[in-house]
């Protein structure tokens, strides 16, 4: 019987322990809260008063654009602005983060980050295939340390592989690699420091050439074709150095510098074997096959340091891009400055984004989910401060939408898409319904990181006189056929109109002034034809809520 109850007595706390074991530890509060908490200590600190929350309709336009890069169909947006769940925002949020349209904007947005619309080097223009590797890498949601050591490391091709595009738009420019790599994922503009030492910060001449040797013995090896497009390698040999030669003021015609070793930012000259006497760098094998790698790999070695959690750059610069993003400026602004002459307007935060960041294993989906579901995101963008990207963050961004942006929401407020699939019409690529490169002359760069936007003649003349009304066909599944053959009043077809094209229903005094310009009798349809091309062609279209 003592055996037996003993038995009982484990037995019992067995069972408590694997329960407490199953109860989690108390979590600490969502990141979401951390950020409006900080925010409201800033708007304390500085006496500004946020904006109210931005209502359903702009709340709803804003975070297609920002996480899908389109406008939601009339559909889905009657159904959430209907909708009466207080959970509807958050759900949303999730849902679009999983469409597979998330994956193609981010691409789109890093496109622009990495190559920009006029990258350098013969190949970069032709990049399908690093833009397909991004595009797979989001829908899988590759951790962000992983991506960016995809890109440095540069293993495989051009056309397969996709990711050594980025390095390749640099061969033999190992200055030029330098900048791009140090501003871009890391937030250090080196620049100033090619010529001499920086006037304002710490970074020396030998600083920038130290990290312009990671590049020196790179090249750009094409060797065969898949798909039509050229299989690009970036080989990298065993041996070859830059040279310094001082400051561009005392340079001397002739004069032959020192070589500079590889030298991380803030760190010393790495320790790499010497292979001048004891290798000879091999030729390309050719026949469809990879370089030979080298002995020693330095822009292996960058990849690991540069992607380090460790890392006193990294993961800071990641968050303040994304941040910058969805909010429309960084917590250091711009973006690619984060240096001790330009301090983060919100210092507790960046550091709490960056922890964050790491804690959660460089997770894009994750960061960018606890900033869409925090208040400062969800702030309407009215207000009293002129800023198009107030440095209090007080109110939300208003922002211009993309050529990508632009052309395909276009196609989705009017049903363009629906009426290709339903005509069996075959359609390649996704830019169709306009010339893109038309449309891409005129609405290409409207956000360069540090919030320049500046509308003109020729965005105008476009809307006006170019291929708008391409889009704006009368046939069975268009929302020009859905007014336009309804036999609901017109104050219903108008509210159809607006929810489809601008993500809103209109005023009193708009509902009144568009039914009665489409009411008139004589040229009823292209009356109707009309007035959305209004709003299709009108800047609240052009910008988002």
């Amino acid at each position: 019987m003592e055996t037996f109850a003993r038995h009982r007595v484990l037995l019992a706390i067995t069972v408590v322990l694997l329960l407490f074991s199953a109860v989690p530890a108390w979590a600490d509060p969502p990141l979401r809260e951390a950020i409006d908490a900080q925010m409201t200590i800033v708007w304390e600190r500085e006496k500004v008063a946020p904006a109210p929350a931005a209502d359903d309709a702009a709340f709803l336009r804003r975070v297609w654009l920002d996480l899908c890069g389109i406008v939601p169909t009339h559909e889905v947006a009657r159904q959430f602005l209907d909708d009466a769940d207080p959970q509807k925002r958050a759900k949303l949020i999730d849902r679009l983060l999983d469409d597979p349209r998330y994956a193609q904007h981010q691409a789109d947005i890093w496109d622009m980050v990495l190559f920009g619309r006029n990258p350098p080097g013969y190949d970069a223009p032709k990049r399908v295939g690093c833009q397909t590797w991004m595009r797979n890498s989001f829908a899988a949601n590759m951790p962000y340390d992983q991506f960016v050591r995809h890109l440095l490391r540069a293993e495989g091709n051009t056309a397969e592989q996709g990711a050594p595009m980025y390095l390749v738009q640099y061969s033999r420019q190992p200055e030029d690699a330098a900048m791009a790599v140090s501003q871009t994922l890391l937030g250090v503009q080196l620049q100033c420091a090619r010529c001499h030492d920086h006037p304002y910060e710490a970074w020396t001449q030998r600083d920038f050439y130290g990290m312009a040797a990671f590049f020196s013995r790179l090249s750009a090896v094409r060797n065969g074709q898949v798909n039509s497009l050229d299989k690009v390698y970036l080989a990298e040999m065993n041996t070859g150095e830059i040279k310094f030669v001082g400051p561009a003021k005392d340079a001397v015609p002739g004069k032959q510098g020192e070589p500079i070793k590889p030298k991380f930012l803030l760190g010393d000259a790495i320790e790499e074997p010497d292979l001048t006497a004891e290798f000879k760098d091999e030729k390309h094998p050719g026949d469809g096959k990879p370089p030979v790698p080298p002995k020693f790999s330095r822009k292996d070695k960058l990849a690991d340091w540069v992607t380090a959690p460790t890392n006193p750059y990294f993961a800071r610069a990641a968050v303040n891009r994304v941040w910058s993003q969805f909010m429309g400026r960084g917590l250091v602004h711009p973006v690619d400055n984060m240096s001790p002459s330009n301090p983060p307007s919100h210092p507790e935060l960046l550091d709490v984004l960056a922890k964050e960041f790491v804690a959660q294993r460089f997770d894009m989906k994750k960061l960018i989910r606890e900033i869409c579901n925090s208040r400062a995101y969800q702030l309407a963008s009215t207000g009293e401060v002129a800023e198009p990207f107030p440095q209090w963050f007080e109110r939300a961004r208003t922002r211009p939408l993309s050529a990508e942006e632009l052309l395909e929401s276009w196609r989705v407020a009017t049903g363009h898409d629906e009426v290709t699939a339903r005509s069996g019409k075959k359609v390649e690529g996704r830019f169709h319904g306009v010339t893109f490169d038309y449309l891409r002359q005129f609405f290409g760069e409207p956000t360069n990181g540090v919030g320049d936007f500046q509308g003109g003649l020729q965005e105008h003349l476009y809307l006006n006189n170019g291929e708008l009304p391409r889009l704006l066909t009368a046939e069975e599944g268009s929302l020009l056929d859905a007014v336009i053959t309804s036999t609901d009043p017109p104050e219903s077809r108008i509210d159809r109109m607006f929810v489809s094209v601008l993500t809103r229903l209109p005023d009193p005094d708009e509902r009144a002034k568009f039914v009665e310009f489409v009411m008139v009798k004589e040229n009823t349809q292209e009356r109707w034809r009309e007035a959305v091309w209004v709003l299709m062609s009108c800047s609240e279209f052009r910008f988002n809520h």
